[in-house]
């Protein structure tokens, strides 16, 4: 993943900014507390398309 385009990134809902997993492949929001995955480098950055975290999960980071 670029580290220019991890610099701009930001939640598509609450604009928050994002972590970076790299061994999962996903952008994780903390506030909404999703996952948003990386397909063939290319961040999905849709709401439908997220992950919902566990309280365990968010915690961890």
């Amino acid at each position: 993943m670029d580290a220019k385009l991890l610099d701009i990134l930001v939640c598509p809902l609450c604009k928050s900014p994002l972590v970076y997993r790299k061994a999962e492949q996903e952008l994780i929001c903390k506030a909404d507390r999703l996952a948003f995955a990386i397909k063939d480098g290319i961040p999905v950055m849709l709401a439908d398309e997220a992950r919902e975290l566990s309280t365990k999960e968010v915690e961890a980071l």
